[in-house]
């Protein structure tokens, strides 16, 4: 990613320069859990997609950069990322500035085919808060992840889909968290090399799916099994959704 801008904002490039972002110079910026997580919604043209706390609009328009043709809506709660993501996003994404626990009246007479999210992945009861206003809003969690869990399959439509990243330790919480209309539940695993323990998990689940759980092998994000100078390359499956804008499929 290249960042150039004013002395508050970058212009960053994403997907190997098909998206370019505007996003603050300072504090809370996207990196490649949001691009990852837009890698793993398997979307179709036409399709209705939500996204719950958008921040800059870096995973949903990831996605709508790989599938053209959707209907996207988003929710942020940090005014100044809400302002962001609809000047990233213009006429193709609508922005709703909000809290997760209380969307507008509007949204909640809506479905949606797949809703996705990159919940807050610590809870501060067990953890120190950030001195970055924007950066605490990204990380620390203050609307309980149930609650996050609970919306998303509100707004999915029949057969719909949800899709989450999170932290591997918060993987039982996440399943726990799941009601009854959610089903046919898989996991990928993430590692940053092969022979680490992963430390994110994507998880999806589908309205009213009936399928077994499912855990796929861990996915290691870079090759080799010992970070150098010589050896930053990522794993061929993830460069092409970092840089190609290629779905990651389970």
């Amino acid at each position: 990613m290249t960042g150039t801008g004013n002395s508050n904002l970058t212009r960053d490039a994403f997907l190997g320069g098909r998206l370019h972002l505007w996003q603050p110079r300072e504090g809370y910026r996207a990196g490649v859990d949001a691009v990852l997580l837009a890698a793993s919604v398997g979307a179709t043209t036409g399709q209705r997609v939500l996204e719950l706390g958008c921040g800059v609009g870096t995973a949903i328009l990831c996605l709508n950069s790989r599938v053209p043709g959707l209907r996207l809506a988003a929710v942020e709660v940090q005014p100044t990322m809400a302002d962001l993501a609809r000047r990233n996003g213009g006429d193709a994404l609508e922005v709703f500035t909000a809290d997760v626990a209380e969307l507008p009246a509007d949204l909640r007479q809506r479905q949606f085919d797949h809703v996705l999210a990159n919940p807050p992945y610590y809870d501060r009861a067990a953890s120190v808060r950030s001195g970055d206003p924007a950066r605490e809003a990204a990380h620390g969690e203050t609307t309980p992840l149930a609650t996050w869990v609970r919306v998303a399959a509100k707004r999915l439509a029949p057969r719909g889909q949800a899709h989450f990243i999170h932290r591997a330790e918060r993987l039982p919480d996440l399943i726990r968290a799941l009601p009854d209309d959610l089903g046919s539940v898989e996991v990928l695993p993430l590692a940053a090399r092969e022979g680490r323990a992963p430390d994110r998990v994507i998880l999806r689940a589908r309205k009213n799916g009936r399928g077994a759980f499912r855990l796929h092998p861990a996915l290691a994000l870079h090759v080799g099994a010992h970070h150098s100078d010589a050896n930053k390359d990522y794993a061929p499956v993830v460069d092409a959704a970092l840089r190609e804008g290629a779905a990651l499929r389970f």
